[in-house]
Order: C-alpha cells, then sequence, then structure tokens
C-alpha cells in the first residue's frame, strides 16, 4: 500500500513538471511538493485529486485550498489544475520575476489553464499584484501579459461589484 502511495505521488508530481507552472521561469524545473490528508490518482484518466489541507509549492509559487485536482493530457502534461476552499478561501501566490513582488489571488475556486497560463479567481475573488487590488465574484490574470479582468458576475457566485485600488508607481517608490 505504501509503495502503491510513493508511486503515485511520484506519478502525479513527474506529470506536473511537465508544464511550466504558476511561477517564475526557472521554477518550473524545481521539484513540486504536495501536501495534502488524502490522494486520489487515476492514472489512467489522467486525475489527481488532493483533499484536506492541500499546500502545493514549486519554487516561488505557492497554492493552499482544501481540496486540488489536477487534470493531465495524453502526454502527461497537465492541462487544468482546480482549487477550492473550504471554511476559507482559496490562495495562490507566484513572482512572475525575481525583482517583482508576489502576485496574491484568493477565491472560493481558483482555476489555472496551463497551456494558455491563465489563472481564474471565482467567487470573493481578490488579486494583488504589485500595490494594486482587483475584487469582485471574477478575476481572471493573465500571467505572462499581467492582464487583469474583472467581472461582477460569475456563474455559482453572488454578484460583487467590482472594486479596484490603483497605486501610482510614482507611489509605490
Amino acid at each position: 500500500m505504501m509503495r502503491t502511495l510513493i508511486a503515485a505521488l511520484g506519478l502525479s508530481g513527474a506529470a506536473l513538471l511537465a508544464t511550466p507552472a504558476l511561477a517564475l521561469e526557472g521554477d518550473a524545473n524545481q521539484p513540486i511538493n504536495i501536501a495534502a490528508d488524502r490522494l486520489n490518482l487515476d492514472d489512467r484518466a489522467g486525475t489527481a485529486v488532493y483533499t484536506g489541507d492541500v499546500a502545493m509549492q514549486q519554487g516561488s509559487m505557492k497554492l493552499t485550498a482544501q481540496r486540488v485536482e489536477i487534470e493531465r493530457n495524453d502526454q502527461g502534461e497537465v492541462t487544468l489544475v482546480t482549487a477550492t476552499g473550504g471554511t476559507e478561501r482559496a490562495y495562490l501566490e507566484q513572482r512572475p520575476a525575481p525583482d517583482d513582488p508576489l502576485v496574491k489571488g484568493w477565491g472560493e475556486t481558483i482555476v489555472y489553464y496551463a497551456g494558455e497560463r491563465r489563472v481564474e479567481l471565482i467567487s470573493q475573488a481578490e488579486l494583488h499584484q504589485a500595490s494594486d487590488t482587483f475584487k469582485g465574484a471574477y478575476v481572471e490574470y493573465f500571467l505572462d501579459s499581467r492582464q487583469v479582468q474583472a467581472r461582477s458576475q460569475a456563474q455559482g457566485a453572488e454578484n460583487e461589484r467590482v472594486r479596484m485600488s490603483l497605486t501610482p508607481k510614482s507611489a509605490e517608490q
């Protein structure tokens, strides 16, 4: 049983390394560490579901949630990571470049589309990018272009007006 669990963890971790994660360019070459209370791995379906106080880290990227589901394609590359909170919102942080501040995001659900390098924060969504803050029912963040889109409505979420706090660059120094 223990050998099967270790093999399953190794397979799911190796599959995650096949696609850049939500972090610095060099972070994609770092090992992925995941801790959780439980793992259900279906290698044929290409899914791994971690539940119970999940903590995932790869280099400077950190993700915490009550549940994290990872989907892989036939080549073993991660295509989708879905994190959901429990009593607290799911949390994600990443450093876009070595000299940049951390980008931090919260949502009842966080979805990462690996191929597009796009993150969705859904329901009670909040994103902190440098000194700027974005809140709403839905916040979308494009990792490569560092663009943010926010909406007051999201499927399955209460309407929540979009709120932004934008800090002039001169005030950041």
